[in-house]
Order: structure tokens, then C-alpha cells, then sequence
């Protein structure tokens, strides 16, 4: 028997440079102990558009959680405040 530990769903967040609900989003993700993979759709265009395709939307950040749209930073907070994010973060 080997000793795993426990994965944590992957995060990932849609961004821009000039966006304060994508500093916000990640000092709240930082003050929870959690990493995350940052797009920048700024820099990469191809990839705003693969944000609009898995969202629907065009604003950031958009951040998924595992395989869970969990949607912008007030989503993510209005998740928070009803006990869902925690669940979600544990995998």
C-alpha cells in the first residue's frame, strides 16, 4: 500500500492584465491556501476564445474548479458565502 496524498482539482483561471476582479479573485484563492493555472487571454488570443466556448461569457476572470465553471470572482464569492466552494476545493 502506498501513501497518496490527496488531490486537490485542478484551478484555473481566465485573466487580463488591467483587471481587478482577477487580482481579487487570486489573493482570495491565495488566502485559501490554493494554487492555480493563470490564462491570460491578453497575451494568448486563441485562448479567449476557448474561454467563450467551455463559458459562454466574455468577461474575467472566469475560473473552473476541476471540470466546475464556477464562474467570476462575485460567483466565486456568492459560492463561498453558501458553503459550496470549500466541497469544491477539497476535491
Amino acid at each position: 500500500m502506498t501513501d497518496t496524498a490527496p488531490t486537490t482539482p485542478e484551478i484555473v483561471i481566465y485573466t487580463t492584465a488591467i483587471c481587478p476582479y482577477c487580482v481579487a479573485a487570486k489573493n482570495f484563492l491565495k488566502s485559501k491556501g490554493q494554487q492555480w493555472t493563470e490564462v491570460r487571454i491578453d497575451l494568448e488570443p486563441g485562448e479567449r476564445e476557448k474561454m467563450i466556448a467551455r463559458t459562454q461569457r466574455t468577461s474575467v476572470p472566469q475560473i473552473f474548479i476541476g471540470q466546475t465553471h464556477v464562474g467570476g470572482y462575485d460567483d466565486m464569492i456568492a459560492l463561498h458565502r453558501a458553503g459550496g466552494l470549500e466541497p469544491l476545493l477539497a476535491g
